[in-house]
């Protein structure tokens, strides 16, 4: 874990997804890694996971920067769902 600036606890992680998707009337297997992180008490929630479960995260996508053109996740809030 480290701190922002304003001493805000931020984790960062790597989310792994995998489903399947209807297109054009097939399905199709999706998958993709993306780079996230928590701040706050989601933070804090993120560090206590056990990896390898399967969770249901819900945030927003944004620039990891201004000049960035690579996106990050940013959680703000998931749950079990195995």
């Amino acid at each position: 874990m480290r701190y922002s600036p304003a001493g805000i606890p931020i984790v960062t992680a790597t989310l792994l997804h995998k489903s399947e998707q209807v297109e054009a009337g097939g399905v199709r297997v999706v998958e993709l890694e993306i780079s996230a992180h928590a701040a706050g008490d989601v933070a804090h929630k993120l560090e206590q996971i056990s990896l390898g479960e399967t969770y249901q995260f819900s945030g927003f996508m944004a620039k990891k920067n201004r000049n960035s053109k690579n996106l990050i996740f940013h959680l703000h809030d998931f749950k079990s769902i195995t």
